[in-house]
């Protein structure tokens, strides 16, 4: 049993670094968890496709000729090859609607299916229903397409069902991308930078700019699943010409209700996956381990088709003032890690306000109770 007097403590410093227990977050926090490839209408084609490689998993969801939305491991199912590959952002379009293998040519049908196997009389029996694609879990939640390795757990639309009425007023569906993916390395534990995108209390302090903009209304929301921040935006608080700009030309949405024509709304789903929803788009930012000292961040935004100068201006805007927020939490995630890294920080304490931060370090020990111990259980760490 625990009060409110009780000291909380964040997770120890060790499980920022320790390869072995990052291969413990892989197996048991990552895989088992529901990863945004992109949004339908990313992919408006048959055989288009949009990879995604995450923790090992090289994944890809197509087009199928029937119109829907399939995934499938990025492996042949023949010599182990890679099978598409795409442009830089991942993005590509399967040729005659097959998904041919470049190493021997064996080639899968646009729903996964073996159809071509050259030589085929060499291999025996061979049956090709016995040898189509294998494939994660793919949920589709308010037009974002979601994978998932390992089966098991709430679905997104179950993780996401105490917001879904706000949601719906967005309408995702419609929304269009903005921009391409973009791709930022960070030389942190993936943990860090969500810990950073959770923790309220450097706002005011690390974020001056965005601070002037949101004033005093930034709050915070902790459940299992997903964390919530919300903060509104007045252009009585804007410290920068970017930010009195944003909010001098915000134009209203009229599919949007009064109280959310200004309001930021930031979600983290569970474990790495964060939606920042803004009046006028969104933006998914994925981070993607890729080591226990390695962070990919994928993001790219959406929005609704609209011409308006207003809009195109405040959309601008809103790019300048995330770059620098961007820029500051690049150096507050390094200052971290640095620490992490050191081996003199050992564990530090929470205060009450800080609801995700705790509920995020809940989850990792409920998940991998190792992580409750302050120093590593295992001699050789990493």
């Amino acid at each position: 049993m625990t009060t409110d007097n009780d000291l909380r403590l964040g997770l120890p410093d060790w499980v920022y670094r320790d390869s072995r227990f990052y291969q413990r977050e892989v197996e048991q926090i990552l895989l088992p968890s529901w990863q945004v490839v992109c949004h339908e209408s990313d992919l408006p084609d048959k055989g288009d496709f949009q990879r995604l490689d995450f923790v090992g998993r090289p994944i890809f969801v197509v087009r199928g000729g029937d119109g829907r939305l399939r995934s499938f491991y990025n492996v042949c199912r023949h010599r182990a090859s890679r099978l598409v590959d795409g442009d830089e952002h991942g993005k590509g379009r399967c040729e005659r609607e097959r998904i041919v293998c470049p190493y021997h040519g064996w080639s899968y049908d646009l729903e996964g299916r073996l159809c071509g196997v050259p030589s085929r009389d060499r291999y025996g029996d061979l049956d090709p229903a016995d040898w189509s694609l294998r494939s994660p879990e793919v949920e589709i939640w308010e037009g974002f397409v979601f994978v998932r390795c390992r089966t098991g757990g709430a679905s997104v639309a179950e993780m996401m069902a105490p917001w879904q009425k706000l949601l719906e007023a967005y309408r995702f569906p419609q929304m269009r991308a903005l921009g391409r993916v973009t791709l930022r390395p960070r030389a942190v534990n993936w943990k860090t930078v969500v810990d950073n995108y959770s923790d309220g209390l450097h706002i005011r302090v690390a974020h001056r700019g965005l601070s002037a903009l949101t004033g005093d209304t930034y709050q915070l929301q902790a459940q299992r699943d997903v964390m919530h921040m919300t903060a509104e935006v007045d252009e009585r608080h804007a410290g920068s010409w970017s930010c009195r700009a944003y909010c001098r030309f915000l134009p209203e949405s009229e599919h949007l209700p009064r109280g959310l024509q200004r309001r930021w709304n930031y979600f983290l789903l569970w474990p790495n996956l964060a939606f920042d929803i803004y009046p006028d788009q969104i933006d998914f930012m994925q981070m993607i381990p890729v080591g226990p000292g390695k962070t990919l961040i994928r993001e790219i935004p959406y929005g609704h088709v609209d011409e308006r100068r207003e809009m195109r201006l405040t959309r601008y805007l809103n790019w300048r003032i995330n770059r620098v927020v961007n820029a500051e939490d690049r150096n507050l995630i390094e200052r971290v890690q640095a620490g992490m890294d050191s081996g003199v920080f050992g564990a530090g304490p929470l205060s009450r306000d800080e609801v995700c931060l705790q509920a995020l370090a809940d989850r990792v020990r409920d998940a991998i109770p190792e992580a409750a111990s302050p120093i590593p259980p295992w001699r050789d760490a990493g």
